[in-house]
């Protein structure tokens, strides 16, 4: 069984001077992002690895977390900036198989289709907001379309 804890970033700052790949996380984001970590921890519910999108409010999440749950630094994969679930699918497809929980970080709207695409579950994916798949399955190239079962989801405001 392979399990996979989508994670949307916490919330950021709009309008910076700089790029939207530099947003940085507001105070209160970086509040929910421990806030949630602690809470899937209170749960039991530590990946081994995370993998995260390197853009700044994506990997500060993924670091906060990790911070939390004490895991190792996050992993960064520049394809899950600005992606749909095609491209979020063929991250997943060729997480590590050693790994049979991991925790993927990025932004909407590629969390909430790829969320909707595995599960067959429409959800609103707000800031921080972590949803749990389930797939009865042996290796992660095999994650397909209405694969995974949700049996988890929370997000701050709840």
């Amino acid at each position: 069984m392979k399990k996979l804890l989508l994670i949307r970033h916490a919330k950021a700052e709009k309008d910076t001077a700089g790029k939207d790949f530099d947003r940085p996380l507001k105070y209160i984001g970086m509040q929910d992002a421990g806030f949630m970590a602690d809470r899937i921890k209170e749960h039991a519910i530590v990946p081994e690895l995370i993998i995260s999108s390197p853009a700044l409010r994506a990997k500060t999440t993924a670091e906060i977390f990790a911070d939390h749950l004490d895991l190792a630094a996050p992993q960064k994969n520049k394809s899950i900036y600005e992606a749909g679930e095609k491209a979020l699918l063929k991250v997943i497809n060729e997480f590590p198989d050693q790994h049979d929980f991991v925790a993927l970080v990025g932004h909407n709207p590629g969390i909430a289709q790829i969320l909707y695409y595995l599960t067959g579950e429409a959800k609103e994916v707000h800031t921080c907001t972590v949803a749990i798949v389930e797939f009865d399955i042996d290796n992660w190239a095999m994650v397909s379309r209405d694969l995974g079962k949700l049996v988890y989801y929370s997000s701050p405001n709840e």
